[in-house]
């Protein structure tokens, strides 16, 4: 990009490390200004300055409310407020804002161009240029970055991350942030943006190519306003990509009722179908069809590496689960090749040939439930030149079963945990490995019991950096898009990371 990397990551450095908030529209109560005090308090760690008129004097949580913020001494500067009250007092509020020079605001309410107050929206940016004043919205959350302390959610993580995230939907914002940490990836900074009158996807793609806490860049996005801002939506986009930090893009709009929920959503058109899959081509993104894909794939960028081809290697526990994931992986144009005759060998050597299948997709049968088994068959596969990525199957809720009922029979003490057995060697084996690997962890069964075992071996597994989807067809998603990223790298010139163009 044309902008210098100190001029725009400074240029947001008040957004995002506020020196101190303030929020507008302040009370006890959970709607409005009321829902950022909730969330905010006793988690931001620089001052906060609480306003409304009908409160002042009082004291909020312990923190004094005023009236305006223009009672607020100059010595002490605000970077950042949050307008939590009726837009048809957005004006009156923003000539105040403006006069104190605070440069960043979040404006919470509705109201706007979404519902035809044109006339509205072009006040708002007429007195923000006025004095120099960012807009983000409106009818949106606003900035959530756990480092700084600045939340849009209760509840949310406190741990910073390397996935940077914009979306046009507060809802949206809240839910991605929750499903990025069940995937195993945190958040480094997300901006929920609303109508995007002011500041949008382009100027946060900038900033984010730039930004060295951010490695992986998430977008919903419901439209561009102007053809400008789709050029540098555009250049931006290619530039990340291009700097090795993926762009996951989810565009929404692909039915008819969807498009018209934009336009009553945040005011704008979608666009064609087919135009975006061109900006995709052309800019490296990487297109999702939802809020669980964007999270997935993020994880997937973060946890494992790119693959080097479309070919995997699938390890099952039974020949009706392997036929069903070659089906649902071929969909995604990924190759299941046939194994060397040395691989072949390899597994002859360790696996018995009873209710077993050495070829690709492997069919470890009964001996699936030996996690030993399990790692040599990995680690076999690793080695196999025909093989760029492994992709295994794994049932955890059958664990207790099997422990409390066949344990020692498959060679183990009595009373051994099969579950940290299995996560101890599958993460021995992805420390070992040089290819990319994905478990795929079927629901077979609902319970108590199951669940909590499906949730331990997650969590162990993304412990070890090694992603967890829940179906087969995420699975197949998560390694297209990884080859699809890493196709685009090679036709820059940019795969692998040492080659010049």
């Amino acid at each position: 990009m044309s902008v210098p990397n100190n001029s725009i990551v400074q240029r947001f450095e008040k957004l995002f490390y506020p020196r101190a908030i303030g929020i507008i529209g302040a009370s006890y109560n959970p709607a409005g200004g009321g829902y950022f005090v909730d969330i905010m308090r006793d988690r931001f760690r620089n001052p906060i300055y609480l306003f409304n008129p009908r409160l002042a004097g009082e004291e909020l949580y312990g923190y004094k409310v005023y009236s305006s913020i223009l009672e607020i001494p100059e010595e002490n500067p605000i970077d950042y407020v949050i307008i939590g009250v009726h837009s048809k007092v957005v004006p009156q509020i923003l000539e105040e804002i403006g006069q104190k020079k605070v440069p960043f605001v979040t404006i919470f309410a509705s109201g706007f161009g979404e519902i035809g107050q044109r006339d509205l929206e072009k006040e708002v940016l007429t007195i923000a240029k006025k004095y120099n004043i960012r807009i983000i919205g409106p009818n949106c959350l606003g900035v959530y970055n756990p480092e700084a302390g600045l939340y849009i959610g209760r509840g949310q993580s406190k741990k910073a991350g390397n996935f940077g995230v914009v979306l046009q939907s507060g809802g949206l914002a809240v839910n991605v942030a929750q499903l990025a940490v069940a995937y195993g990836i945190e958040v480094s900074k997300m901006i929920s943006i609303g109508n995007a009158i002011d500041l949008s996807h382009p100027d946060f793609l900038e900033y984010f190519l730039h930004d060295n806490k951010t490695a992986i860049i998430g977008l919903y996005l419901e439209n561009l306003k102007t053809e400008e801002i789709g050029r540098r939506f555009m250049q931006a986009a290619k530039a990340c990509n291009l700097s090795r930090k993926p762009v996951i893009l989810w565009r929404a709009g692909y039915g008819e009722a969807t498009k018209k929920a934009i336009m009553s959503h945040t005011g704008g058109l979608a666009g064609n179908n087919k135009i975006w899959e061109g900006v995709a081509k052309q800019t490296g993104c990487l297109l999702v069809k939802n809020s669980t894909e964007l999270a997935a794939l993020g994880s997937a960028f973060k946890l494992t590496r790119l693959p080097t081809s479309r070919n995997i290697g699938l390890i099952g526990i039974g020949g009706g689960s392997t036929i069903e994931a070659g089906d649902a992986l071929e969909k995604y144009n990924i190759k299941i090749p046939k194994l060397t005759e040395k691989t072949i060998q390899k597994m002859g050597r360790f696996l018995n040939d009873v209710n077993t299948n050495f070829s690709n997709p492997i069919d470890l049968g009964a001996q699936g439930a030996l996690p030993n088994i399990y790692y040599r068959t990995i680690l076999t596969l690793d080695k196999d030149p025909n093989i760029s990525s492994i992709i295994f199957v794994k049932d955890p809720e059958r664990f207790g079963n099997l422990q409390s009922s066949l344990i020692s029979q498959m060679g183990f003490d009595q009373g051994t945990d099969l579950n940290k057995a299995f996560i101890k060697y599958i993460g021995k084996a992805k420390r070992l490995c040089t290819k990319p690997m994905i478990c795929v962890m079927l629901k077979i069964s609902e319970g108590f019991e199951e669940y909590k075992s499906r949730y331990k071996f997650k969590l162990g597994l993304l412990n070890r950096n090694v992603p967890v989807f829940e179906n087969f067809d995420l699975a197949g998603m998560v390694i297209d898009r990884m080859n699809t990223y890493r196709e685009f790298l090679q036709k820059y010139g940019k795969y692998p990371k040492n080659q010049i163009i």
